[in-house]
């Protein structure tokens, strides 16, 4: 039987995914929308339902990509299973580069 899924991603090319669930640390596994293809991912800290996961590695400064949009800037280098909150990043709403 295969695990539940903690979190979906809207496309598989975004770097961050929402949680479906309260997450705890350890193996999780997440899908995106568009392709339905389920991946695996280490959580490094427990992570809320509706709350966002780091797919890949971002470094400060870098954009972050959902929904295949820029969607935020890191405001701090944010690892992979890493929670993603307005403590490591800030909305790319307003900004206009």
């Amino acid at each position: 039987m295969s695990e539940q899924l903690a979190f979906l991603a809207h496309r598989q090319d975004d770097m961050v995914a929402v949680a479906v669930r309260d997450v705890a640390v350890g193996h999780a596994e997440y899908a995106s929308l568009d392709s339905g293809i389920r991946r695996s991912i280490e959580v490094l800290e427990p992570i809320k339902l509706g709350h966002k996961v780091a797919l890949v590695q971002i470094a400060e400064g870098d954009k972050v990509v959902e929904y295949g949009q820029n969607v935020a800037v890191a405001t701090a280098d944010i690892a992979v299973g890493a929670l993603v909150h307005v403590h490591n990043v800030r909305s790319a709403r307003w900004q206009l580069a």
